[in-house]
């Protein structure tokens, strides 16, 4: 059985492990109804369209 000759360090170790937990900015674009910044293939928080429909109804301020 293969065996490391040498032990790697705590600050390799914990390099290598730090790639698999990383998380990433969600990927915006604008509502076709309002414009808004949403998540693609959610109903869009300002307006409550999603694909040129109304899904929910939006309280207004």
């Amino acid at each position: 059985m293969a065996v490391p000759k040498k032990k790697k360090s705590a600050s390799r170790r914990d390099m290598r492990r730090a790639n698999h937990d990383r998380v990433s900015a969600p990927n915006l674009s604008a509502c076709s109804n309002c414009g808004e910044l949403m998540v693609s293939h959610r109903v869009c928080p300002a307006c409550g369209y999603y694909r040129g429909r109304q899904v929910i109804a939006v309280a207004e301020d």
